[in-house]
């Protein structure tokens, strides 16, 4: 007799949990980032992006623009303002047991980064993200400059890309 209690409420029991996760499910919203009727495309077109003060952030904010207008340029009256900074720095890994030299490196690039509204001024998002590129260092000293040059761009661009990416989502909300 006590078993079929038992079996009774272990069932009543699965049911109710089983609505319970049904209800809690239900009020999930899970839609595309850059579906047509969500208007992030609108807004990501309106989005400003501050004046770049060295070579790497001009390359974080080039690839920005492009990301954020997909490719049509800068906003002509931005509703949202970006202002950021990147820095770069370049450490070396692989040292020669011969001498000091360095077979290897890698360099990382640091953007940090504020979305505000022009309209109210108030601040939607700020954040910080980086990303790293190895390199390879060669014995010529203008060759070695254009490697960290180059792994100074593809950092900048994945970076770029993530800030974009964070710029996206919050703009979605």
């Amino acid at each position: 007799m006590s078993f079929d209690i038992a079996c009774k409420l272990a069932r009543n029991a699965g049911i109710a949990m089983i609505l319970a996760s049904a209800a809690f499910l239900s009020a999930c919203q899970v839609r595309p980032l850059y579906s047509e009727n969500s208007g992030l495309t609108e807004k990501l077109s309106s989005v400003g992006f501050s004046p770049a003060g060295s070579r790497v952030e001009q390359q974080v904010r080039n690839h920005l623009i492009f990301f954020a207008a997909r490719g049509a340029g800068e906003a002509a009256n931005p509703q949202y303002q970006v202002e950021m900074h990147a820095t770069s720095s370049v450490a070396d890994t692989l040292l020669q047991e011969s001498g000091d030299t360095s077979k290897a490196g890698r360099v990382t690039v640091t953007v940090t980064y504020t979305l505000r509204a022009i309209t109210g001024n108030h601040v939607i998002k700020a954040g910080s993200r980086q990303a790293t590129a190895l390199v390879d260092f060669s014995e010529q000293q203008f060759a070695k400059q254009r490697a960290i040059r180059d792994a100074e761009n593809r950092a900048a661009d994945q970076a770029a890309e993530f800030v974009g990416a964070d710029i996206a989502a919050a703009l979605s909300r």
